[in-house]
C-alpha cells in the first residue's frame, strides 16, 4: 500500500473514532470530551496501522500495549476498541452507568483491550514503564505506548518514571504527551508552566524527543512513531501539539476539561462529525 493511501485510511479511521467518541459520551450526556477528542488521531495511527493487537485475544502476550495514563480519555479508547472489533460498539453506550464495563476512567478488569487500569494521574506512566521493562526482560519485541496529559505532567511521578526508563534503556517505550495547552483548572501557562516546553524536559532526562507541530495530523504522528522505532537504547517522547476538544463543535478550542452540553448541542456535534466523515471519505 502506498503511503498516501495509508494516510487516507487513517484519516477516515480517526474521524470514525471522533464520531463514535461523541456518541459514547453523548449517551451519558456529559463527560471528558476535551481530552478525549485531542488524542484521537494518535489512537487512529496506533490501532489503524502501527500496533500488533488481536481483538479475539485481547491478552495476547506478544501484543503491543497502549496505556492511557490520562485515563479520563477512556471514551476515545472505548470507541477505538469497538471499531476494531473488541466488542460491539453499542456496548460502550453504557458509559459510566451502574454495572457498566465502560467506566469514565479505563479499567483493565472491565473492558476488553484495555491493557492497564488508570485514572489517578501520573500512575499510568509508571505502570506503563514497568510493563515495558517486563516485556524487555521476557525477550519480547513489542512496544508499550503511553498517553500523558500536559497537565498530568505536573505530577512528580511522571518524571520518576522518565528517569527510570532512560536508566533501563527502554527503547520499547513510547510516550505521547497530549500538549493541548489546558488542564482541569485552566491553561497550563497559568496553572503550572513547563519552562522551555515539555519536550525539553524529557530531553533533559535523556529521552529521544520528536515534536509534532500538528498533533492532530495522522501523517506527522505516523512519521514520529517510525522515528521512535528507529531509535535504540533510549525511550522516545512524542509531543503532540493538539487542540483540546478537536472536532466537537461545542468544545473545540474552548479548553473545557469536561462538558455538559444541551441535547441540541450534542445533536449538532454528531451531525457535524458525520458530515466531516462523509467529506473525508470522498477525498
Amino acid at each position: 500500500m502506498q503511503k498516501a493511501e495509508k494516510m487516507q485510511e487513517l484519516r477516515v479511521f480517526a474521524q470514525e473514532i471522533r464520531l463514535e467518541t461523541l456518541k459514547t459520551i453523548g449517551s451519558l450526556g456529559f463527560g471528558h470530551v476535551g481530552g478525549s477528542m485531542s488524542i484521537i488521531d494518535a489512537l487512529a495511527v496506533l490501532y489503524g496501522d502501527v500496533m500488533k493487537v488481536d481483538p479475539k485475544n485481547p491478552r495476547w502476550e506478544d501484543r503491543d500495549w497502549c496505556v492511557l495514563s490520562k485515563g479520563h480519555a477512556g471514551p476515545a479508547m472505548y470507541a477505538t476498541l469497538g471499531l476494531k472489533g473488541f466488542y460491539p460498539l453499542e456496548n460502550a453506550y453504557t458509559l459510566n452507568q451502574p454495572h457498566t464495563n465502560f467506566p469514565s476512567h479505563t479499567d483493565r478488569t472491565k473492558t476488553p483491550g484495555v491493557d492497564l487500569t488508570t485514572g489517578s494521574l501520573g500512575q499510568g506512566m509508571s505502570t506503563a514503564t514497568g510493563a515495558a521493562l517486563g516485556n524487555k526482560i521476557d525477550g519480547r519485541d513489542n512496544h508499550v505506548f503511553v498517553f500523558v496529559g500536559d497537565g498530568e505532567a505536573d505530577e512528580g511521578q511522571v518524571w520518576e518514571a522518565a528517569q527510570f526508563a532512560v536508566h533501563y534503556k527502554l527503547d520499547n517505550l513510547v510516550c505521547f504527551v497530549d500538549d493541548n495547552k489546558y488542564q482541569l483548572d485552566g491553561s497550563c501557562e497559568t496553572v503550572m508552566k513547563h519552562a522551555n516546553g515539555i519536550g525539553a524536559k524529557f530531553a533533559a532526562f535523556g529521552w529521544n524527543v520528536v515534536e509534532c507541530a500538528d498533533g492532530n495530523d495522522v501523517e506527522q504522528i505516523y512519521d514520529a512513531v517510525q522515528a521512535a522505532y528507529a531509535t535504540k537504547d533510549v525511550p522516545t517522547c512524542i509531543v503532540l501539539n493538539t487542540v483540546k476538544g478537536k472536532g466537537a463543535t461545542f468544545a473545540d478550542g474552548t479548553g473545557a476539561h469536561s462538558s455538559q452540553p444541551s441535547k441540541e448541542q450534542w445533536d449538532e456535534a454528531i451531525a457535524y462529525a458525520e458530515k466531516q466523515l462523509a467529506e473525508i471519505k470522498a477525498q
